[in-house]
């Protein structure tokens, strides 16, 4: 009992003289605590000391992840902060720039690009100072992509587009909301390129027809969803030819596509395939629900 006494006593007298800095930066606290930490916090650490600054390069330096995403962290960092954190990584697999927006420019994102040919996940969607150069830098330098964020960026032209399709092959989801220079030519090349495209958003572009939406289903079979809100010139067609090439479709978004009817989107709710308007009787119900203040009974087995 003594014994036993005695040990905790030692051991309590040790870590008393522990600090948290005194523990393996490499294989404890680089690994097991500070990838819990938000990026935020992480910042204000290398305040703290100089140790702890160098223990959070350290950090940097070995991250997979680099989210910015959030509001409250990406307005927040400056361009000196984000090159300093980033200048000694190669090892990214996930960059996310959603919300650096007023700030970030090719000048920033190319070092970071170049040096990390592992990535698999770029975000730059509404990163509207960068320029074309940093598309292709991203199709040049990261063969392994497959998940790429470009809502918003007007500045994503047709031979960026293609560069990131000749390159990147096994892309299986891309975000090109709003991308108004984008036309059917360079979507179409990106479907005959990227086979195993699993996500794909053309929302918001009045150049987007039929002859992308077909190219898209006729090419990428294993196509989940599929997002053309705001695409007024896609007819019936491309959605007929949509249902039949692409069996794994899971959802389609086709709010103010005014061209596009129940008599083409029937046969995909048959398959549970979630749409995002409601079928004609259904919408004329919650009309009438806000007319009248309350829902008829109607017998739809008349």
């Amino acid at each position: 009992m003594q014994s036993q006494s005695s040990a905790i006593k030692q051991g309590l007298h040790f870590f008393s003289r522990c600090h948290l800095l005194d523990l393996p930066w490499e294989d404890v606290l680089v690994p097991h605590v500070l990838c819990h930490l938000p990026l935020q916090l992480l910042v204000s650490l290398q305040r703290v000391s100089k140790q702890f600054h160098s223990l959070i390069q350290v950090y940097l330096a070995n991250c997979r992840t680099f989210d910015l995403s959030s509001l409250q962290i990406g307005p927040s960092i400056s361009k000196e902060a984000f090159c300093s954190m980033l200048k000694d990584n190669k090892v990214l697999h996930r960059l996310s720039l959603q919300r650096c927006s007023d700030w970030v420019t090719d000048k920033e994102l190319l070092p970071v690009i170049g040096q990390n040919q592992h990535l698999q996940r770029v975000d730059m969607s509404g990163c509207v100072c960068l320029t074309r150069h940093s598309l292709v830098a991203v199709s040049l330098s990261c063969m392994h992509l497959q998940h790429l964020g470009l809502a918003h960026c007007e500045w994503v032209d047709s031979l960026s587009l293609r560069s990131l399709a000749d390159h990147c092959g096994g892309l299986q989801s891309i975000d090109i909301t709003a991308c108004r220079q984008l036309k059917d030519d360079a979507i179409c090349y990106l479907a005959k390129k990227c086979l195993k495209l699993r996500s794909l958003s053309l929302a918001v572009n009045a150049n987007v027809t039929d002859e992308s939406v077909e190219e898209v289903a006729k090419n990428c079979r294993g196509l989940e969803q599929l997002d053309l809100t705001g695409c007024l010139r896609v007819r019936n067609q491309s959605i007929r030819t949509l249902a039949e090439y692409c069996p794994k479709l899971q959802s389609l978004k086709v709010n103010h596509c005014h061209n596009v009817t129940e008599s083409s989107l029937d046969p995909l709710r048959k398959r549970n395939v979630v749409i995002d308007v409601e079928p004609p009787l259904q919408r004329a119900l919650v009309l009438l629900q806000d007319v009248l203040g309350f829902a008829p009974f109607i017998n739809l087995q008349i």
